[in-house]
């Protein structure tokens, strides 16, 4: 009689072994069997569900007044506005040049901007409707224009729920420029260029490809768009956002790829949301090719793709802590990234909160 016997890349899943992130020349940890132990840490507070529409203590609503005491107009869509309490400002002193090998500094010189995506605070993303998203996408685009033509770098990034750090439950981002490329993207810079000159390709044009004919780690995907868990992810449920095309910068979008986006993002944000029946919390953000100066060089190497980082691991009060391990050695995750996309992939496309309103009119139809 025949008996099945797991190949040596299925055993491997279920022990420890290494992955390799070629966008930062590093490996990670995979220990799927970790997930097996017992939970007695920490228990984070699950998200409030039932936020004000309006709120007039709330500096980021409609008409309201801010800590520098502007006064928001009555936005009926985004709304961009400098950041009230900059990490970066145009005009930081030089120091100068004369300085000892091991006590550097440099000016950091850039912007820093607000962007709300919606008047009502009690909407997120995932519910906003398509063409409420293609507005934010429209902006995102012309922020990165109208900064990059200055400055090197332009992160545009969210941080969503308390779990990681938000304070504000309005649905915003956040928009910094710098004179200098920042960390991550200089690396990234670096590994993409490398990849490009051994194999005249970009490095996650190609990764697009390959994912997409071996489908164990798709999540969503469209004509234009695809979302892994990728290979090398180190939160649980981290996710990888890129396009099919070769693009070097989101303002480089077309009608067609921004509209794309929209339903793609609706699509993967509301499978989060779904996970755990929750507002999933997140930091994302885009990379794409430089700016400022790198605006007239050779930027091929570069694909735009953005990053989605969740913290949450076994349930909406119980998340990945990076610590200790992850903090003095490598990066290390609970679960595969085959096992955490099949979860994903296999959510309802339909949001929770819409499910259970549609519910309630049923409900309410048959009692009339």
């Amino acid at each position: 009689s025949y008996s099945w016997v797991a190949s040596p890349q299925q055993k491997q899943e279920k022990k420890g072994h290494l992955r390799y992130n070629p966008l930062r020349d590093s490996w990670v940890l995979v220990s799927a069997h970790r997930m097996k132990r017992p939970w007695a840490g920490q228990v984070e507070k699950p998200p409030e569900e039932h936020i004000a529409r309006y709120d007039p203590s709330n500096p980021l609503c409609p008409g309201n007044t801010r800590a520098n005491r502007e006064v928001n107009p009555n936005y009926d869509s985004t709304f961009v506005f400098d950041n009230d309490f900059p990490a970066l400002q145009p005009d930081a002193p030089d120091p100068g040049s004369d300085q000892h090998p091991l006590f550097q500094s440099k000016a950091a010189r850039g912007v820093c901007k607000v962007m709300c995506f919606h008047p009502w605070s009690d909407v997120t993303l995932p519910l906003m409707k398509r063409h409420e998203v293609v507005k934010v996408i429209d902006k995102w685009a012309e922020l990165v224009e109208e900064l990059g033509a200055t400055y090197t770098w332009v992160q545009i990034f969210e941080n969503k729920g308390a779990t990681m750090g938000c304070s504000n439950p309005h649905p915003h981002c956040q928009v910094w420029a710098s004179n200098f490329l920042p960390n991550e993207p200089a690396l990234s810079d670096r590994c993409q260029r490398d990849y490009y000159q051994k194999h005249r390709e970009p490095l996650l044009l190609q990764y697009a490809k390959q994912e997409a004919e071996k489908k164990e780690r798709v999540v969503v995907e469209s004509l234009d768009w695809l979302v892994v868990v990728p290979y090398w992810a180190t939160w649980p449920y981290q996710t990888l956002l890129l396009p099919r095309r070769h693009v070097l910068r989101i303002n480089e979008l077309t009608t067609k790829e921004r509209e794309g986006l929209a339903d793609i993002m609706k699509r993967l944000l509301t499978k989060y949301d779904n996970l755990f029946e929750v507002s999933f919390p997140y930091s994302m953000g885009w990379h794409g090719a430089p700016t400022g100066t790198y605006l007239n060089e050779d930027n091929s190497h570069w694909q735009l793709h953005a990053h989605y980082y969740p913290p949450l691991l076994r349930s909406a009060t119980v998340k990945k802590f990076m610590v200790g391990y992850e903090m003095l050695a490598q990066e290390q995750r609970d679960l595969t990234s085959e096992q955490a996309a099949e979860k994903l992939r296999n959510l309802p496309e339909e949001h929770y909160k819409t499910k259970e309103n549609s519910e309630k009119e049923e409900e309410m139809k048959k009692s009339k």
